[in-house]
């Protein structure tokens, strides 16, 4: 099965606050095994506008430390599953934990 996975990352690492993240790294996956990996530019920061973008991009997962529950379920609608409480790892660091279940994601760290 393939994915595409969407890391927000602030040098490499993953940006807790999602939102307001100045990259995105991409990582695309067969099965368990990574083929592509690319780090972009996020849009200027507008509500709603992050998951249209990723999914127009084949983004079928977003790891993220926190995230709004409007913006969860903009991610849903968009057939984009999230994953929030992601711990502040480097961006392939934690797909490959993701891919391997061995990450574990806690609670939510947004409040908004």
């Amino acid at each position: 099965m393939k994915k595409k996975i969407a890391i927000p990352v602030k040098q490499g690492v993953l940006d807790t606050h999602f939102g307001h993240c100045s990259h995105f790294a991409l990582i695309d996956v067969e099965g368990k095994e990574i083929i592509a990996e690319e780090v972009i530019p996020a849009p200027p920061h507008q509500p709603g506008l992050l998951p249209p973008f990723l999914a127009n991009l084949g983004v079928t997962d977003v790891l993220a430390g926190g995230m709004g529950g409007r913006a969860i379920d903009l991610f849903n609608a968009q057939n984009v599953n999230v994953f929030v409480g992601a711990p502040a790892l480097e961006a392939k660091e934690l797909a490959i934990g993701f891919l391997n279940e061995t990450i574990e994601f806690n609670a939510n760290c947004c409040d908004h």
